[in-house]
């Protein structure tokens, strides 16, 4: 049985409202990922997924693939 994860991203490249778009949607088509939220004006990224299908460097690199970059929140 899988286990669902909740990673938080970031970017600082967000220009306007259709890198939200692009970027939710480049995230909700990789296998694994349940939801992918991102906040326009903090630039963090919400991903609920399943680690082991998917892991945290699959976002980065989907992210990247989209034309901008992002890393994992640090805390």
């Amino acid at each position: 049985m899988s286990m669902s994860t909740k990673s938080i991203l970031r970017s600082d490249e967000f220009s306007c409202p259709s890198c939200v778009t692009k970027i939710e949607k480049a995230l909700s088509a990789l296998p694994g990922v349940a939801a992918a939220k991102v906040h326009f004006n903090t630039g963090r990224i919400e991903v609920e997924h399943d680690a082991a299908a998917t892991p945290v460097d699959a976002l980065v690199q989907a992210i990247r693939a989209t034309g901008y970059e992002a890393r994992p929140a640090a805390f």
